[in-house]
Parts: structure tokens; C-alpha cells; sequence
């Protein structure tokens, strides 16, 4: 008897094309692979990047994009989304609709606005305040960093007591968690706080004093992605056919739907994610001028 071949459970990553390999979406496939899932990847914006900085960015058009991602998931056992840099409001608008048309699909949305170097944009003004009302409100978890969260709220954080606060305030805007990366802050401990579920969970951390690296949110968000594909093998109908999901359905339209992930699932793929993170910090490696990169 033909033995069946071994499968594995997708992680679609939609984000920018870094020719630098830092960041973006190769970064998002290396993290994917090492929680266990099969990294897929959509372009929405072509950068001029290496680990020296950003350069330039030009957004693919919607239509491509989605064309992309629709071929994807029709013929792929995607298990979960990471959304990264997406480089305007046309894009933004495109993958909230279409996300919504998938809701048993968990959603990890990042959000690149500007690069650690350079002064190019990842998304610009009119792309953020769609990812505030259209986008967020379709995702299982948002990350941010600390410029991130300022940019969304508009108000200073600058502590671990505000970090908290501002947790809870993104997680207002209708992302099912959210989750504020503190390590631009100060202090001995490097804290993310998790607002979810109307609780704040902080994950400490020791900081770590280590040259500056590139494309670092990246690969912490999509830890927690691959991570959530992986976990979510079960959820996949047969052993090699793609998860075909409903696209009659979405947030908002006849019952309400269950959660595509439960709480302590959620919590758990984040709290593997920060130990993974950390663990890969410690052994950021150099490719030359700029920045050095994370690997596993």
C-alpha cells in the first residue's frame, strides 16, 4: 500500500519584498519554518531595502495582490495569515475584505509603518487610518511596537503602566488582542503586554545587550502565526486537501461567529513566540554592512 505522503499545516504571509533578506517576508518564512508551519508568501509592496535601510517602496496593486493571496488559499491548507507591511490604503482596504470573506482563518497583523533606518514609508497616513477602521477590527491579534502604538493612538508610551494602557486601547479598536512589543522601552526586563479578553498579561524577558537587528517585529509576529498553523493542524479537513472555508460568511453577517482561536491557545502561541524570539536574539548573525539579521 502507497504510504501517504507527510503533510504540513500553511502560514500565508502578506507583507513587503525586502531584497535585504532581513526583514519582510523572507524574514516572515525563516520564522514561520521554525514554529513548525510551511511559509506561503504574498508581495504587497516591493521595497529598495538592505541592512543598511529602506530606500524606496512601491505598493503592488490590489488586484495582484489579492490574486495572490486567493490563489493561495484556494489550493493551500492555509492555517493562519500574518499581515505585514502593506504600503497604502488600497491594499489595506483589499486584504480587510477579503480576510473578512475567510473569519475560521486567525489573522496576526503587523504593522511596519517606518523602518528602523532609512525615511521611506511602509504605509502611509491615509493606509493608517484604514488599518485602524477596516483592518484591525478583522484580526486575532495585532503587534506593535512602541512607535507603532503612539502612532495609533496619538499619545506618548513611554512606560510599562502606559505600554498596558495602550494594550487595551488598540484592543478597543476591535482586534480580538493586541499586543504592545516593549523594547524600546528601558529597564532590566524587556515587557510585552497582551491585552486580551479584558485581561493584560505582561512577558518579561531579560534584556539583552545586543547590536541593533533588522526585521526583528517581523519575525515575532510571525512566530505567532506559524505558530497558531501549527497548533491548528486538527482544524484542516483530510490529510492533503486544501481547508476550504465558506466565503458567504463574514464578521458582522447572520450569527455571530465562534472565534477562530481559543484564548489559552492564542496566549500560548504568543508566550512560545516571546521564548523563541528571545532565544533567537541572543545569536543575531552579521551579512555585512548595517544591521544584523535573525536566524534559526
Amino acid at each position: 500500500m502507497p504510504s501517504h505522503p507527510p503533510t504540513l499545516p500553511c502560514a500565508l504571509a502578506i507583507g513587503g519584498l525586502d531584497p535585504g533578506g532581513g526583514a519582510g517576508i523572507a524574514a516572515d518564512l525563516r520564522a514561520m519554518a521554525a514554529a513548525g508551519a510551511f511559509g506561503c508568501a504574498a508581495v504587497a509592496a516591493i521595497t529598495v531595502q538592505s541592512t543598511a535601510g529602506l530606500r524606496r517602496v512601491r505598493e503592488v496593486p490590489a488586484r495582484e495582490l489579492i490574486s495572490q493571496v486567493d490563489e493561495v488559499m484556494r489550493h493551500q491548507r492555509v492555517l493562519s495569515v500574518k499581515v505585514g507591511a502593506l504600503g497604502g490604503s488600497a491594499n489595506v482596504r483589499a486584504i480587510a475584505k477579503l480576510l473578512g470573506q475567510h473569519p475560521a482563518i486567525p489573522v496576526v497583523v503587523d504593522t511596519p509603518m517606518a523602518p528602523t533606518r532609512g525615511r521611506a514609508r511602509l504605509l502611509d497616513s491615509g493606509g493608517i487610518e484604514a488599518l485602524k477602521d477596516i483592518l484591525l477590527p478583522r484580526a486575532t491579534l495585532v503587534t506593535v511596537n512602541i512607535d507603532e502604538a503612539q502612532s495609533l493612538l496619538g499619545r506618548r508610551v513611554r512606560s510599562v503602566h502606559e505600554a498596558r494602557e495602550a494594550a487595551r486601547a488598540i484592543a478597543a479598536l476591535g482586534p480580538r488582542a493586541a499586543l504592545v512589543k516593549g523594547g524600546h522601552l528601558t529597564g532590566d526586563s524587556a515587557v510585552d503586554v497582551l491585552a486580551v479578553q479584558g485581561e493584560v498579561i505582561e512577558l518579561r524577558a531579560r534584556r539583552l545587550a545586543i547590536p541593533g537587528t533588522h526585521g526583528s517585529g517581523c519575525t515575532f509576529a510571525s512566530l505567532i502565526a506559524g505558530r497558531l498553523a501549527a497548533r491548528g493542524r486538527s482544524r484542516s479537513r483530510g490529510a492533503g486537501a486544501p481547508l476550504e472555508l465558506s466565503r458567504s460568511r463574514s464578521r458582522g453577517a447572520g450569527a455571530p461567529l465562534e472565534p477562530p482561536v481559543d484564548r489559552d491557545t492564542l496566549v500560548a502561541a504568543v508566550r512560545w513566540a516571546k521564548r523563541a524570539h528571545h532565544a533567537a536574539l541572543r545569536h543575531t548573525v552579521d551579512v555585512g554592512r548595517g544591521l544584523r539579521v535573525i536566524v534559526f
